[in-house]
């Protein structure tokens, strides 16, 4: 067993994403949230199914968090101009403002990390961490996404 890997990766998750829990909180947020905020934001127009697919989460799941952040104006829904069945979400100025600060908090960590090792190492983590990544998925969304050249950058 990797007991090493294993606990490390748990603390390094809780620490990533604890940083954020604590500012989403104050808006009465979780990590749902931020993970939608997150995609929406990345990828402009990017369609509820496809959501549904990248965060492996059930379709009432995703619709009680959507509801709240359209509700709350840091998301709107619009709908497709070839297809109308199609719902794409955009994130609003609020939600930018929001994703922003949280990627910021979380840069700031990974910088700290990188910055105790060399560039070949940076690009090992890089890899390890795409090797994590199931590649028995059945659709190509995280393909695309990692992929996608028109990403903010």
């Amino acid at each position: 067993m990797r007991w090493d890997i294993i606990e490390l990766l748990f603390f390094a998750y809780r620490d990533f994403v604890g940083d954020a829990d604590q500012e989403l909180e104050a808006f009465g947020f979780g990590r749902a949230h931020h993970r939608v905020m997150h995609f929406v934001y990345r990828y402009p127009g990017l369609k509820v199914a496809d959501l549904l697919d990248v965060l492996r989460i059930t379709k009432q799941s995703l619709g009680r968090v959507l509801k709240q952040l359209l509700d709350e104006g840091y998301i709107v829904q619009k709908t497709g101009n070839n297809d109308r069945r199609q719902r794409l979400l955009f994130a609003t100025p609020k939600g930018e403002a929001l994703v922003t600060k949280l990627a910021t908090m979380q840069t700031k960590r990974i910088e700290r990390a990188l910055a105790e090792i060399d560039a070949a190492s940076a690009e090992t983590v890089r890899r390890f961490l795409r090797a994590m990544i199931d590649r028995d998925d059945p659709d190509k969304v995280l393909e695309t996404i990692f992929k996608n050249a028109s990403v903010k950058e």
